[in-house]
């Protein structure tokens, strides 16, 4: 085989969100600049692309005209609250949580609007927590969904590296697969590695691994920005931490099968410092995807608060594990079950009101930017048309227009001879019998109703509250759940210019990293758990600083 060799002043591992800001940025210093990836060009934008595009604002002037009085102190407190540092190696993790803290509340919207990424006006609350002011959890709504999901904040920056290339100025090399990172007297010099074979796999497919060469690129600065390890079920077991039970016999995934963790070994050959691997971040209500992409392919069901949780043995879920307040919490709940799924009950109403779906395929209104089709599907009567197609074939969701004939087709379903038929007659029963009053013993009831208040959630994302047994918000749904492969919240070590740190706490010379591959920033910006909307903001933050550093 033939070894294809190249230069630049800069070298980015990784076309995902957090690649491609870096390589702007350092287009914007004047570097020449070679982006490479193991996939086929199709997938330039890399996970980003597939989102829903939320992302974390502080005191915007979204949130302001929702009524929403958020603050940098009120956020601080949310974010450590939820993050829980407590390791030595977390203090570059809370450097990098200060410092994002203070982008999302200045300059990040701004520096987004310049570059034409519009929000919809209507800000989410999603990790609600529930436990006191100093617990995990957003106090307020800072969901700001992007006009055009995930395509749309991809847009601005793919746009500025296919600029460059027009210009001469940078190289895309798609099927390029990095095996090394070259090392020369303790300093990073470049990387190495395999010439996939092309492929015409469409965005997501599962693409080959046949060799057909090698390469070697030289820089002077090499930034690692790809991705974590949710694609790679054998790397996300063997990372579980018991503190979030035993890991699933089964589990669906909610990357790209390219989504691998690759680089992990890669970056830690030549020094890098991994942390915090066993902090991970995986969500407990998917469902399997009647139009799969990758292998195992599962969409996240974003819920609103009204839906009666059950475990597979059909009892109720604790205060707060209700749908939308602790995605990690409510993980270790039903870990600790040994069970591999769960069961909402709801209701037509529930469902069209407040089931949202995760991606942008599956939000065509909003990543289309589709104003007539969002008015019909979100303000309109009945579920949009992504939640119909899976209500109609969807292979967890169970349609009756009673709950006896729910009852019996949830024994039959696969894992349904788990379920104790009378405690969830019982478990309806009672939540339909707190419903005859304004006021209730039961905290769910109590909490959806008091988020009524916000008219974010009375507009868009919370029923009001019925009878799960009501004919008339009929018919009722039981909907199958099963844990969802995403985040990695740990990965390389990194300073605030995004320099990868080796055993010693010291910056490999020629050595960034950005994005999931850095934890997000330092290692781990999100602790053991997320708010939400700061994944693609991490790739954003970590993305720029690295660019910027790497260009100096």
């Amino acid at each position: 085989m033939t070894t294809k060799t190249l230069s630049a002043d800069v070298l980015v591992i990784g076309w995902g969100l957090a690649g491609l800001v870096a390589a702007s940025e350092a287009l914007n210093a004047g570097k020449r600049v070679v982006i490479i990836d193991q996939e086929p060009r199709t997938n330039l934008g890399g996970q980003a692309w597939w989102s829903f595009g939320g992302l974390f604002f502080v005191d915007s002037p979204e949130q302001r005209r929702m009524g929403i009085r958020d603050s940098l102190d009120l956020a601080t407190q949310d974010w450590f609250g939820t993050a829980g540092f407590d390791r030595p190696e977390d203090e570059w993790p809370r450097r990098w949580a200060e410092a994002y803290l203070q982008f999302a509340a200045g300059e990040k919207r701004a520096w987004l609007r310049e570059r034409g990424v519009g929000f919809f006006p209507v800000v989410g609350w999603a990790e609600r927590g529930g436990y006191g002011a100093l617990g995990p959890g957003n106090s307020v709504p800072r969901f700001h969904i992007t006009w055009g999901t995930g395509p749309g904040i991809v847009a601005p920056f793919a746009a500025a590296v296919e600029q460059g290339e027009r210009d001469g100025h940078l190289t895309v090399l798609p099927r390029h697969r990095v095996t090394e990172l070259t090392v020369t007297d303790g300093a990073v010099m470049g990387a190495r590695g395999s010439i996939l074979a092309s492929s015409a796999s469409e965005r997501g497919v599962e693409s080959s691994r046949e060799v057909i060469g090698d390469f070697e690129i030289t820089a002077a600065a090499t930034i690692v920005s790809s991705g974590g390890i949710g694609g790679n079920h054998d790397l996300v077991r063997a990372a579980w931490p018991s503190r979030l039970g035993t890991p699933p016999e089964h589990m669906l995934t909610g990357v790209p099968a390219y989504v691998d963790g690759s680089m992990q070994s890669v970056s830690a050959a030549a020094g890098a410092r991994l942390i915090n691997g066993d902090r991970m971040w995986h969500y407990v209500e998917g469902i399997a995807n009647w139009d799969p992409v990758w292998p195992s392919h599962g969409i996240r069901i974003l819920p609103g608060p009204s839906s009666l949780w059950l475990d597979a043995t059909g009892s109720r879920l604790p205060v707060p594990l209700f749908p939308g307040f602790d995605t990690l919490g409510t993980l270790a709940h039903l870990r600790r079950t040994g069970h591999d799924h769960s069961w909402f009950i709801t209701s037509r109403q529930i469902v069209e009101k407040e089931f949202a779906l995760s991606g942008s395929e599956q939000n065509p209104d909003l990543t289309g930017k589709d104003v007539g089709l969002l008015l019909r599907s979100r303000l309109a009567k009945g579920p949009t048309g992504p939640v119909q197609a899976f209500l109609d074939e969807g292979e967890d969701f169970i349609v009756e227009n009673d709950l006896d004939s729910l009852l019996e087709q949830m024994q039959q379903h696969p894992g349904g001879d788990l379920l104790d038929v009378d405690r969830v007659r019982r478990e309806i029963v009672a939540r339909d019998l707190e419903m005859e009053n304004d006021f209730t013993k039961d905290a769910q009831i109590g909490m959806l109703r008091s988020m009524r208040g916000y008219r974010g959630d009375r507009l868009i994302r919370t029923a009001a509250p019925h009878r799960l047994q009501d004919p008339a918000a009929g018919p009722m749904i039981a909907v199958k759940l099963h844990v969802l492969t995403r985040k990695s919240l740990g990965g390389i070590t990194t300073d605030l210019d995004g320099r990868a740190l080796d055993a010693d706490g010291s910056p490999i010379p020629g050595l960034f990293a950005a994005g999931e591959a850095s934890g997000f920033g330092g290692g781990g910006v999100h602790g053991y758990r997320a708010l939400e909307g700061t994944f693609l903001g991490g790739c954003l933050f970590s993305g720029r600083q690295a660019g910027r550093a790497a260009s100096r």
